[in-house]
């Protein structure tokens, strides 16, 4: 796309938006920012992506268009100038569990091509490379005998099924062999055939072959390739792919073999099925090509591991019975110098493994369990096994999901197995070292152009710890973004619009600057990049912006600005200028609180995590930060939010590899995890339902005195059951009409016009508003209406009514409808909204540790201020709360800060810092450190 030219949009009306009309210069970095609910996914996704692929879909032919996408036209009046759109969402795409970092990126596509082409077999017993060897092969070794050797060439000989060995031999003599080599001496078919008429058998030890041809070696090789070429291809061909030369001087036979075999073995050759775990040609015939089983989870078995063996670190080995084990174990401990007192998180490795695997003189965990498994038939033993049971790492592919035959395959004696369990940092070192021969080169150019391109995006934006056998449901948004973005780049598409769903999320301050030079080489390629975004360094660098608002929801939807950031600095009306001036944000605390309890985690080495011990204070607000990758999801999702759980005595997944935990915790009642997965389970969810919002309204609907008049009970004026709803549409408001070649049509129900209920319930109306008008307001709107009220003869419901939605408006959700369905809210929005649900709760003489993951994810820096004053009425409630997060504008309000580090994978896992946040700067190492020194005002610094 030409750089002069430009996007033309005019009369968008999608979702909120009112009308506008925008211009975007193609083949620049546009960036679309304003507060959240304002418009910006509507313009950008719903409008621009929508379109483009709109068109894209009708213009292929009826036939295919009933297998792609079914789309409609956007409600818009003109879109001019519009190019082949690529969206890339937050959202995970796929729960599918053979998804992998590899497969998404197509690298694992590519590995596997290139193993197949130029990868080596090796032989796990000698060492030695397998292959197919030729007639060249034996001619190479015939050429460095010594002159005047000896040679005989022979081939193993094989007696056809259904002959006897008198009948093989003499059939050998009419196809014109005339001698044989047996047990080292030359001997004629037709002498041999006159033995065997008085011996009648010969012994298995026996050797037998058959004499294709004889020479002696001379210092001419030309002659002895000529002479015995043809000979050579006669043995192969005669001992089914098996030539053997035998010289006499020193009695060795040398075999050459056309058969993929070495040391007894015959090997799979290499090719790209091998490779695949989807294929059960190669996936791991143990786990399927999952690369987990059910087996017996080690850290059920060990719980605590700052227990010794003698104190009871082994679970199972407690009790009367059972205890039997520990005792015999105890009393021949000391022949073999194992450490009984000490801490099993204090043991190495080997002493680890000794307990499973056990020795001569005593059995192990793992013939402990396979003692239950025997005695199955007795319930007891039947429901401790089940106690230990859990999803583990397959033992017999390490995770990898292949058989253990591609493991053989090696290119620079690493093979696909070990390429996939390495950091892409590693990997990308590995390929860059790479040494191949001229042929190799040749093979592999293309392949290895394709892997490097993707690894080296992946490097750029913060990836570079993942391996490409991560799971790709155990990513997060912003993870998935950055994985499906380097798919997309590795296309090397031009001419394109690229739209973003904020790529900065889940990216430390410290690599959004790679993260934006991605993104101008995507726009130098020639491609128009769109960006909806809310950081700050992204917005000042890119080429044009357009700033949607002034408000969220009905009080959005319009074109604040566009223009450079230049003119943006000038704008009277925008929340982003005002932000970017220092115009407006809040004050940060000048004395941080001092937190009096804490509850502590011991030893914790999940994943990355380097046997760490960190502290969370009660009755504060908690930031664990650090770089992408470098331990805050293992340590806050996967060890203390499940063990939590479990303390509380509620059913939690299997928590993460930690010693104990410890501190105040008897202070605690509870622990809530809040997410952006979406509320409810279904589209007929929405914020007045999640928040039992519906349940007032209902109640004062049927208080009406038509209500009573008529016998309307609240369940009459419920959307969701058959009573008042309009069955016509079932209280949807349309009807789905499903097209075969075309997009489903959505239309609005003619029996209700899109009310969703009768026309009697309808009749029932509150301050001139039926039940679909309060479902069609917004939260603000709605508390107007009902807090007017109060004091009026129904004041009791709508006092009731605004209690379950003030929280909404008090998080800055007040643009929402509330009836709008919860499958058009965002991940953010839906975290906000049941952080609302805990504020509108009373949770009388609780205290709960309130978990949030990136709750920064959709708001704009002005929203971040309705964040702050939220999660500061549960702190003064009596709660606690912990934040995984790395937006630096938040984390400068936190009390007390845990700094991970200092990179990613197995470079980080290490607490850098905890305690107040104004302790935090003087850690150099720390890119946290630098980071929220530049967001802090001068005094504070």
């Amino acid at each position: 796309m030409k750089k002069d030219q430009k996007i033309i949009i005019k009369g968008a009306r999608v979702n909120n938006l009112q009308n506008i009309s925008v211009e975007i210069p193609a083949g620049r970095l546009t960036c679309i920012t304003g507060l959240s609910g304002s418009g910006k996914s509507s313009l950008a996704f719903d409008t621009l992506f929508a379109e483009g692929q709109r068109r894209y879909v009708e213009s292929l032919s009826a036939y295919a268009r009933q297998f792609l996408g079914r789309m409609l036209k956007p409600d818009v009046d003109f879109i001019d100038g519009i190019a082949p759109a690529i969206a890339i969402e937050q959202k995970s795409s796929t729960r599918n569990p053979r998804s992998t970092v590899g497969t998404v990126t197509e690298i694992y596509d590519y590995l596997k091509l290139l193993y197949a082409r130029i990868g080596r077999t090796y032989s796990p017993i000698s060492g030695k490379e397998v292959k197919r060897q030729q007639v060249k092969d034996v001619i190479h070794y015939l050429q460095k005998l010594p002159p005047d050797t000896r040679i005989f060439l022979l081939t193993p000989y094989q007696v056809r099924e259904g002959l006897t060995l008198t009948d093989a031999l003499a059939l050998s003599m009419q196809q014109g062999y005339s001698r044989i080599l047996f047990n080292s001496e030359t001997i004629s078919i037709e002498s041999f055939l006159d033995d065997l008429k008085k011996k009648k058998s010969i012994k298995k030890s026996d050797k037998l072959f058959l004499m294709i041809d004889r020479a002696v070696s001379t210092d001419d090789t030309e002659e002895i390739a000529q002479r015995l070429s043809l000979s050579i291809e006669a043995a192969f061909t005669e001992g089914n792919g098996i030539c053997i030369i035998y010289t006499d001087h020193d009695k060795h036979y040398e075999t050459f073999s056309k058969r993929f075999e070495e040391d007894g073995i015959s090997f799979e050759e290499p090719s790209v099925n091998l490779f695949s775990f989807n294929n059960p040609y190669g996936a791991c015939p143990t786990c399927e090509g999952f690369g987990t089983i059910i087996g017996i989870d080690p850290n059920l078995v060990i719980p605590d591991k700052t227990l010794s063996v003698y104190d009871g670190a082994i679970a199972p080995w407690k009790g009367e019975k059972m205890g039997e084990w520990l005792i015999d174990f105890l009393n021949v401990a000391w022949e073999f110098d194992f450490p009984v007192h000490k801490p099993f998180c204090e043991l190495n490795d080997a002493q680890k493994n000794l307990l499973w695997t056990g020795n001569k003189h005593f059995e192990g965990l793992n013939a402990f369990f396979k003692m239950l498994e025997q005695n199955l038939y007795k319930i007891q033993y039947r429901v401790m096994l089940s106690r230990y049971k859990g999803r583990t790492t397959c033992p017999d592919c390490r995770g990898t999901r292949l058989r253990n035959d591609a493991s053989y395959v090696k290119i620079q004696g690493q093979s696909i197995l070990d390429l996939v369990l390495l950091p892409i940092r590693n990997l990308a070192d590995f390929f860059n070292n790479l040494k191949l021969s001229t042929y190799e080169m040749k093979v592999s150019s293309h392949i290895l152009r394709e892997i490097n391109f993707r690894l080296k995006f992946l490097s750029n934006t913060g990836l570079e710890y993942l391996t490409l056998n991560r799971l790709s449901n155990t990513l997060s948004g912003g993870e998935t973004q950055r994985i499906n973005l380097a798919r997309a780049l590795g296309s090397s598409l031009v001419g394109s619009m690229y739209i973003l769903d904020e790529p900065s999320i889940g990216l430390h301050p410290v690599d959004t600057e790679k993260l934006i030079e991605v993104l101008k080489n995507l726009r130098d390629l020639g491609n128009s990049v769109i960006v909806v975004e809310h950081d700050e360094d992204i917005i000042r660098e890119s080429d044009y912006i357009i700033d949607m608002g002034p408000g969220a929801g009905r009080n959005g939807g319009y074109v604040v600005f566009q223009g450079t950031m230049k003119q943006l600095m000038q704008n009277k009306e925008s929340h982003t200028a005002k932000y970017f001036r220092g115009e407006d944000q809040l004050p940060v605390k000048q004395k941080p609180l001092k937190p009096r309890f804490f509850i502590g985690l011991k030893n914790v080495d999940q994943n990355n995590l380097k046997n760490i011990s960190v502290q969370f204070p009660l009755n504060a607000i908690t930031a664990v930060t650090g770089v992408s990758g470098s331990g805050k999801s293992s340590l806050v999702r996967q060890v203390l939010y499940p063990a939590l759980q479990r303390h509380f005595g509620n059913y939690s997944e299997q928590s993460g590899s930690f010693g104990s935990i410890e501190g105040d915790i008897h202070l605690l009642t509870g622990v809530e995890m809040v997410d952006q997965n979406p509320i409810g389970r279904s589209t007929r969810s929405n914020p007045a339902t999640y928040l039992k919002a519906f349940d007032e309204i209902r109640d004062l609907y049927a208080a009406l005195p038509l209500s009573k008049q008529r016998g309307y009970k609240p369940g009459f004026f419920s959307f969701n059951v058959e009573g008042g709803r309009c069955e016509v549409c079932q209280g949807e408001g349309t009807i789905t009409v499903e097209m075969q070649f075309m997009a489903d049509v959505h239309l609005v129900c003619e029996e209700c016009g899109g009310k969703r209920y009768k026309s009697d319930v309808l009749d029932v109306q509150f301050n001139e508003k039926n039940i679909s008008d309060i479902l069609d307001l917004t939260v603000n709107e709605a508390l107007t209406l009902f807090s007017s009220q109060i004091n009026e003869k129904f004041g009791s419901h709508c006092k009731r009514i605004c209690d379950k939605i003030q929280p909404l408006a008090d998080v800055g959700l007040g643009y929402l409808q509330l009836g709008q369905s919860s499958s058009s809210l965002s991940g953010g929005e839906a975290q906000r909204i049941k952080l609302a649900s805990f504020l509108s709760k009373a949770l009388p003489n609780e205290s709960i540790l309130f978990i949030f993951d990136e709750p920064t994810t959709g708001l704009h820096y002005h929203d971040i201020q309705y964040f702050y004053q939220s999660i500061t009425r549960l702190i003064n409630a009596g709660h606690s709360v912990v934040l995984v997060e790395h937006n630096m504008e938040l984390v400068k309000y936190a009390d007390y800060i845990i700094d991970l580090g200092p990179h990613g994978g197995d470079r980080g896992g290490e607490v850098l810092y905890q305690g107040p946040l104004d302790g935090i700067k003087k850690i150099k190492k720390s890119a946290t450190a630098s980071a929220i020194s530049k967001k802090l005002p001068e005094w504070a610094k």
